[in-house]
This record gives structure tokens, sequence and C-alpha cells, in this order.
């Protein structure tokens, strides 16, 4: 047992240190009386005094041994209980707590449009996409109990893509039996919650103003402006003053990357913003709005270090060459953004979620409030009626809503967002941040990334040499017909924007693109008596179809012909296959790739491998490149 010595005019004593609760420590000090002093304290009876003081001071003890270890206990996120104590270390970690879940469900969406005569004489009628609106996210749609679902991104009746599909339909025909009207349909996500406002009157400047935002399932600030009309950005710590802003993809903003508008609505841009805040939950579940401290927009980064503050012109000639600096002193910054002072600040959020958010499908069916982008000019009553046939429904049943997270589940995801972080380091960083840049940034459906490198000229055999200060991110995107295509420019540029703010600093990214090896196949197959061959041989078709479907292929991935042997040798009435060829099919005339590629060559062990240059396997056209034949004997 662990024990000091305390130095006594008589003796030493030894005076133990383990005991933490009230037996032991009242046993303890009896054992000490006993021992040291048999004289003046020999009456250990309950009715003595003198063990009223024994026992309040094992009591003292026990409770102080309890703060004690309670304190240390509340410090580690493993092992805290005090749900106010897991906030605070779960923001020290930098994770947010949610007081509420937030029911999701893709609505379908639709409009008519007037019909206009085509040039294309087998379809003498196309839509008339002048009148085709843009439903803005954050519209509202109900149902018939009063839940409100917004949408999170833009309805474009407009424009069509592979990742953003518009169902197209007659809706009615006139007196000659031509299309009079046309449905357009688009499909976006939808999440609970319903708008809420609260103002707040700000009179002199405080350091660090702090607003309570009293209300119950908060999901999410939405905006905050001043009555000056200044917008202020929530960002996650209040050091951080450059925040990503998204513009739209117009000649006025870009016009070099304006051709691309299409396929890349909205370019992705970084701007430094001095007016910001954060938010943090309180135990209660309301959330507090924390601004900066300074009281003009100018950063004192901007000014520090400099020259004078440095080693030149030192004012009483000494030299400074052997001064050491901390530079710690040089980048630091009590610059966190503004103040908010003599203004009224309205604060737009978002309230909902919950278990009621939950609705059946074919209940989200009521339009709620509207934000709607149209073309200028045509007909006016046309317009109008355009606007007033917006309908909505949603197919599946909204599903998510539900309470806040739990303490455990606090705990858990803290520790799993802390080992994330917002970096990228990995390999699997760089692809899963490229992957999942928003889609009105432009959409990657395939990344790749692997070291750079380049062919030694000092060498007569090709010979690669490693780069380790630069990237390669090999890329590709889906054309309106979901075949593999070339990114555009305005998409590259988005997601070098886009990287720029999560790789490391030594980091060099080069975005190229993949290169895509189209193919075809052939095999032959016998089948079991009493099947029908045609029958058994649009089956095998339709495997091989849904095996090489393009979402389910990635870059550098071979082909293995085992697989394709045993997928096919698996559909019922097939005996026996009998081979199975691929070959490559290459020309941009019929609609294919450039590149040829050696499929005899890349061949090896049951295998057909891509290039060295990373590149990807398409089966461009499922209905024609895909010939199967039944032999009989």
């Amino acid at each position: 047992m662990a024990y000091s010595k305390v130095s006594n005019k008589s003796q030493d004593k030894d005076v133990k240190y383990l005991n933490k609760d009230y037996n032991s420590f009242k046993n303890q000090l009896l054992e000490f009386a006993q021992v040291y002093f048999p004289d003046n304290f020999n009456d250990f009876s309950e009715g003595n005094p003198g063990m009223m003081f024994l026992e309040m001071a094992a009591y003292v003890g026990d409770v102080l041994s309890f703060y004690t270890d309670t304190q240390l206990r509340e410090s580690f996120l493993n092992l805290a209980q005090d749900r106010k104590n897991i906030y605070n270390l779960a923001y020290s970690m930098g994770y947010k707590p949610k007081v509420t879940s937030a029911a999701s469900v893709n609505l379908d969406l639709s409009q008519l449009v007037p019909s206009k005569p085509n040039t294309d004489p087998d379809s003498p009628y196309e839509p008339d996409y002048d009148y085709a609106l843009t439903i803005n996210q954050n519209s509202t749609f109900t149902t018939l109990e009063g839940n409100t679902f917004y949408i999170t991104k833009d309805a474009r009746f407009g424009f069509t893509s592979s990742f953003e599909p518009t169902e197209i339909s007659i809706y009615q025909y006139d007196l000659n039996n031509n299309p009079e009207y046309y449905l357009l349909k688009k499909t976006v996500p939808a999440i609970s919650g319903e708008t809420k406002t609260q103002a707040f009157t700000i009179g002199n400047v405080e350091k660090f103003k702090t607003l309570n935002l009293f209300d119950s399932d908060i999901i999410s600030i939405e905006s905050i402006t001043d009555s000056e009309g200044n917008t202020w950005t929530e960002v996650p710590y209040l050091a951080q003053d450059i925040v990503f802003e998204e513009v739209q993809n117009l000649g006025t903003n870009d016009p070099t990357l304006q051709q691309y508008n299409n396929q890349t609505p909205y370019l992705l841009k970084i701007n430094r913003t001095s007016k910001r805040f954060i938010t943090r939950v309180r135990s209660d579940e309301s959330i507090d709005i924390q601004f900066g401290a300074g009281t003009i927009d100018k950063a004192d980064e901007q000014i520090i270090p400099n020259p004078d503050n440095i080693g030149l012109g030192i004012k009483d000639g000494r030299t400074k060459l052997d001064v050491a600096y901390d530079p710690s002193n040089f980048l630091y910054t009590k610059a966190y953004g503004e103040a908010p002072a003599n203004t009224i600040l309205t604060v737009t959020y978002l309230v909902g979620g919950g278990l009621k958010s939950n609705v059946n499908s074919n209940t989200i069916t009521q339009i709620g409030t509207l934000s709607l982008t149209n073309k200028p000019g045509g007909n006016v009553s046309m317009m109008n009626f355009a606007k007033s046939s917006i309908s909505c429904t949603n197919i599946q049943a909204a599903r998510g809503g539900g309470t806040g997270e739990t303490l455990e589940e606090i705990r858990m995801n803290t520790i799993a967002h802390f080992s994330a972080q917002q970096r990228t380091v990995t390999k699997n960083d760089y692809l899963i941040r490229t992957l999942s840049m928003p889609s009105q940034f432009g959409r990657v459906a395939k990344a790749y990334i692997m070291q750079d490198d380049q062919i030694s000229p000092l060498t007569t055999e090709p010979n690669r040499i490693p780069n380790p200060l630069a990237l390669n991110l090999y890329t590709l995107g889906y054309n309106t017909d979901k075949k593999l295509t070339d990114l555009n420019d305005a998409t590259k540029n988005n997601i070098a924007t886009y990287l720029e703010q999560y790789r490391m600093l030594t980091d060099a990214i080069n975005i190229k693109n993949a290169f895509v090896i189209n193919f075809q196949v052939e095999f032959e197959i016998t089948t079991f008596k009493n099947y029908n061959n045609e029958q058994v041989l649009l089956k095998c078709i339709t495997e091989l179809q849904d095996y090489f479907n393009i979402d389910k292929w990635q870059i550098n991935q071979p082909i293995i012909i085992s697989e394709i042997m045993n997928l096919i040798g698996g559909v019922e009435g097939v005996q026996t296959v009998n081979d199975v060829i691929f070959t490559n099919i290459s020309g941009t005339a019929q609609g294919y790739s450039q590149y040829k590629y050696g499929f005899n060559k890349a061949t090896r062990d049951g295998a057909i491998y891509p290039s060295m240059d990373p590149s990807i396997f398409e089966l461009k056209y499922p209905n024609e490149d895909i010939n199967g034949r039944v032999i009989t004997y």
C-alpha cells in the first residue's frame, strides 16, 4: 500500500492516500487515532462526540473524492454523462450535435407547357421550352395534415441530363390530333421543414456578441441579414474567413465558361467575408448564435508580419541577426469577424423533423410557397397558365424523421467526425471529396487518382519516374444519354476550386481525362431440352447488360472472363458456355471512343486488364454490342 511519511516531533506517521469511499476513510481514521493517539482518543463508541468529527471528516473526504472522480470522468468523451459536457466536448472536436432529424423524400414535380412546330419530320411537334420554369430550392410543398417539405435543389424543367433527367410526355391533343400540351416532370430531393424568423435589436458593439435562438426542433440557420441589407455567413469557426459561394454560370460572371451552363449551371467561387457567425446547440436544445470580436472589416493578418516589426528599421541600431522569433507571434490574429452594432438582425431558420414528419406516399400534394424563375418575354397568359399547372406528389413515403441524437450517438458521431476531419490526405480522401462535390457545379461520374509520373528521357527503354509533389486526378462525366464523356472546363474549374480548400499544401493536383475503351461481347451457348432458345438467349443478354451497367464500373477495373462465363452459365436453361469473345470497338464516326485497344495482348490469366494510363471499359450500346448465339447439335 502506498504511503508517505509525515514528519512529527515524536515519530513519523503513516498517512495512506488510497482511500476513496466513506467506510474506508472512517476505518483508516479510526486506525490512525488508535495507533497515534491512544491516550487522547480511546472511546470509539457511537455516543462519543469525538466520533462525530471523525465521521464528518470521512464524509468530507468521500464527497471530495466523488467530485474529483466525476470531474475527471466528465473530461473524457468516452466517459462523460452530463449532456452539457458532452456537447462541449463534441464542439471542441469539431462536431455539431443535431437536435432533430428531418424526414427526406423525392418529390415528383410537374408542369404543362404548350407545343410548338418542329423541323424534324419524324416528330413535327416538340415542347415549347420558353415556358419551362425553374422551381428554386427552398420552395415548399405540404400535406393535407400540414406537414411542410422544402426542396433542396432547383427543379429546372428546361434542362435534362443523365443526372437530372426531365420526363416528357404528351398531356393533351388538339382537335386535329396534334400535341397541344406537354407534361414535363422532374424529381428533386426534399426534406421536412418550416421557415421561421426572429428579429434581434443590437445596440452598442459587443465583442463575441451571442444571441439565443430559443425554439424547438431547429434544423439549421438559413440566413441572417441586418437592417442595412448585409448578409452574415455561417462558418465552422470564427477564425475561418473564406467561404464557398455559388454563382450562376452566366456570361456576366464568366464569359469563357458560360458555354457549359447546361451541364454546369453554377460556378464555385471562394469569397472572403468579415460578416460571419457560428452556432452552438445548448443542453436545452436551443441554439446560440455567436459573432466575432472585431469592429472593422479589415483583418489584421493582412498587415502582419511586415518589415517594420520583424527586423528592418530598428530604431535603437542594435543588431537582430541572432534573435529567435516565435512565428506564432506574427501569425496570430484577433480578426474573428465583425461584431454587429446599432442594427436589427433578422434570423431566418428552419424547424421541423421529428417522427411526425414521416408521411405516407402520395400525400405531399399541396403547393406551399414557390420561388419561380422563367424566361423573360413570351405570352403572359400562357406563362401564368404554366405557373398554375405546377403539381407535386411523392411516389415513396417520407422516412428518416426522428428525435435528436442521443448522448451515445453524439459520442460515436463525434469520434467518427474527428477521425475524418476536413482534409484530403489519402487516395480515398481525394476520391470521396471529388465525387461528393454538389451536383449544381457539375457531376463527376468516375474518378481515379494516382501519383504523377513522367517518362525518363535518359534511358532508351521507357522508364517512369514518380513525381512525389504532384497527383493526377483522372475524371469522367456522363452526357445526356448517360454515356461516358470528358468533363467540361467549367466543371474542372469547380473541382479545382473545391479541392483547393481541403488539399495539403504540398500536393499539386493535375485534373485529367481518363481514357474510355469501348467493346462488344459475343458468346455461344447450348441449352437444355424443353427450353425456348430465344428466351434463354434473351435472359443471358439481360444479365450481361446488368453486369456491364456503367454505374457498377470504375476506372482501372479489369474484366474477369471467368465471372462472365459463370454469369451466363447460371442463367436458367443454359447447359454449357462454349465461348465468350471480347472485341474492341473504336471510331467517333460510329459514336464510340477514339481509342483503340488490343484485347488479346491485354488478356492475362483469364482477365482483360486496362491500360497503364487510367482507363475504363464501357459497353456503350448494350442493345447492339452484345451478340449471343445458341448452338444445337
